[in-house]
Parts: C-alpha cells; structure tokens; sequence
C-alpha cells in the first residue's frame, strides 16, 4: 500500500523532463537556489490528468515498463500555504498537508506479467480523515520456491490471475497523532503453474497432494479488519524525522466471500531520527503473521519485502524484517544513505529464531527534485543474498 506515497515521485519527474517543451524552462528552477525543483509545474498542472511512464525494475517479474495518469486534488488554500513556505524557508512541506492524489495504470514486465487498475489517496476535513483504496485486474508470473523452513529443489513458475480490491480508511481520534478505521481486503484469483509437470518433478512426497491442490486452483480471499496508526512524520513523502507505527489485523471468513478462514496480521514501524545538522538515520521493523490451519496460496502468504531481495522470494506464515538506513546531508539538494537489513520467513512464529536470516546491504543517493511537497527521488542499489538489485526510488524506500 506504500506504492502510491513512496514511487510517486519518480513517475512524476520522468513525466516533467518528457514534456517539459509544453512549460518554460523558468517553471523548473527554484529561486531560492537557482536549482532543478518541479514545484511550480506540479502546482500548476495539479488539476490535470498527467501521462507517467512507469520503469519497473524488480527482477521477480524480469523488469518492465507502462504508464500512469495521475491528477492531484488540491484545494487552493493548501496551494497558497506551501507558497508562502517555499518563500520562508528551505523546508516548505514541513508538516503540511500532502495533496490528494487519484491514479490509473498499466505495466507489462519482461515475464509476461502485467496489471491495470487504479486508486485514489485522499486527505479530507483538514486530514481527519485518511482513505486509500486500489483495485484492478492483474496476470502475475512469480517463482514459487517454497514457504518458510521448506524449500523446493527447483522452483516453480506460478501463473497467478487475479481480481484485487484493497480500501482503508482511517479517522483521527481526538488531537492525537493516532488513527483508527476499518480495512477490507479482496482478492479472486486463478492459480497455475506454467508447466504442470514442474508439481510432480519438484515437489516433496508429502506435500504433492495439498500443494497440487493449492497451485492449481480457484480462490477468493476476503476480509475485513482495522487499521490503527500512529503518524508524527514530518513529512509523508521524504521524512526526516517523526514516527509512523501502524497495525493491520484482518479476518478472512466464509461469511465475507472467502474460501480460506484465517487471520493476517500485519505490523511494522518506521522510526526517522535527525542526529545533527548533517547525519539522520533511519529504523525499519515489521512483522506479519497469518494464523491458519491451511497452506495459503502463494500470494496471500506473508513475504520478505527489503531490498536485495526479488519480490516473493521468501515466504512464510511468520516474517520479520528490520532495516537500518543512515543519511548524510550534502545540501538541500543532495543526500547520500547506506543500508543494511535482516529478514527472517518461517512455517511458525515460534520458529522464527532459528530460520536463516536473509541480509542484504547497500548505498544510495536522493535529490530534492519538488521542494514545495517534500518530495526527492534517487537510486538505491542493494545487495542481497543471491544478486545484486538497483531501485529507482522517490523519498523514503519505505
């Protein structure tokens, strides 16, 4: 669900360069230091529908490209205070309200895959109140190498066709900095391997039956729960520091349309400390755990999301993550991090301490390319336990 807040950026700075003959070349320079800065094109054109290309560089689905339409919703009031804060000091979207964003799309990657569908991010009554919802139709190609403590000796291609339908909406209690509200989450999914012949060849004896008849299948799952989040970041785009703690908790059940019964629950903590003028660092942990009495198919089950490492590579009913990043300040513009990060996939929670622990490391760059919204965009370049993976990023990986 970070999709929308954390690739933003990039989509939109591709677009700004690949149409920058419609705009003057005063629209891109930021007076405040003579520097590349979209703010003023963004702000202008918040109103418009955007064409973005998309670069899709995970090799999980073999890369790939497409294009997003975005159009912001920003009320003129909101406009008119990141002016005045672009002209009274460096760090205008400090603790200002992002703006709406809607969004539709479309990727076809270097396997075969692709997904349409599109979304919508909004703040309303003065960011009271927080939706985020996506939903669209998707035919997904991933390896399947086995789940937890279990490994296959040879992976297994999984043809994953899929319905998806994700809404959150969350409403802020009292003055806190906490948020509380109901989320659903559905998924209708058509499941095949992309050579039957690969179940036979590759899987353990006792489990050809029920993973036959989990990778070969129709299901739907469907459930609803509660989203609480705890959010003092400075900024949702870029932050510096501030906390955001959230908890997801959901029950899959044949009363709501799913064939599964079980619980997902889902944690994780973003913690951004600034050290000095120039040093901050940055703390990730999460952990999701899928309480059920069944094998789950392949894309409900919890995985390792970190970088250096393809998506889906690991699963398990139980993971754990956690990722330390520290930032150095060259200027306004420029910032440079490096990064390390352990993740962990088990069968059980009980077992998490003794499953092997996946760790990958590595640099990275941002620039500040939107000074109005807090917004910057860069490269990360990570290694993980098997290969070597860059992401173009927009703000924080996370």
């Amino acid at each position: 669900m970070l999709f929308f807040i954390e690739k933003i950026v990039f989509f939109l700075l591709l677009s700004l360069f690949s149409m920058n003959c419609f705009a003057s070349s005063s629209q891109f320079i930021d007076l405040l230091d003579g520097q590349l800065d979209a703010s003023q094109y963004l702000s202008e054109n918040a109103y418009g529908f955007l064409p973005v290309p998309i670069i899709i560089t995970d090799p999980a689905v073999g890369g790939g490209l497409g294009m997003m339409g975005l159009i912001f919703h920003e009320e003129e009031h909101e406009k008119d205070a990141r002016l005045v804060a672009m002209q009274e000091g460096e760090n205008a979207a400090d603790s200002l309200l992002p703006p709406s964003v809607s969004v539709a799309l479309g990727a076809y990657t270097g396997n075969d895959s692709y997904f349409a569908g599109g979304g919508h991010m909004g703040f309303f009554n003065e960011g009271k109140i927080r939706y985020l919802g996506l939903g669209g139709y998707g035919d997904i190609n991933l390896d399947f190498y086995g789940f937890g403590d279990i490994s296959l000796p040879k992976p297994i291609t999984i043809k994953t066709k899929a319905t998806i339908i994700m809404q959150t909406v969350k409403f802020k209690l009292a003055d806190s900095d906490f948020y509380l509200g109901p989320t659903h989450k559905y998924i209708n999914a058509d499941i095949s391997p992309a050579n039957i012949n690969d179940l036979v060849d590759n899987l353990p004896p006792d489990l050809q039956a029920p993973l036959t008849d989990l990778l070969t299948n129709k299901v739907t799952t469907s459930g609803v729960g509660f989203t609480l989040e705890y959010d003092s970041r400075d900024n949702i785009f870029s932050p510096k520091s501030g906390l955001k703690y959230e908890l997801t908790h959901l029950w899959y059940r044949d009363a709501l349309g799913s064939d599964i019964d079980y619980q997902l629950t889902e944690f994780y903590g973003l913690n951004y400390f600034t050290l000095t003028k120039k040093w901050r660092t940055a703390l990730r942990a999460e952990i999701n755990y899928a309480d059920s009495d069944s094998i789950l198919p392949p894309y409900a089950t919890p995985s390792i999301s970190m970088r250096g490492i393809p998506s889906g590579r690991y699963q398990g009913n139980a993971i754990g993550v956690t990722e330390l990043e520290v930032i150095y300040d060259l200027n306004l513009r420029w910032e440079f991090n490096v990064f390390a990060g352990v993740g962990k996939a088990s069968n059980k929670f009980s077992d998490m301490g003794d499953s092997d622990s996946k760790i990958s490391q590595g640099v990275g760059f941002r620039y500040l390319i939107a000074r109005r919204y807090g917004f910057n965009m860069g490269l990360d370049i990570a290694k993980g336990p098997e290969e070597n993976i860059f992401y173009i990023q927009a703000g924080s990986a996370w």
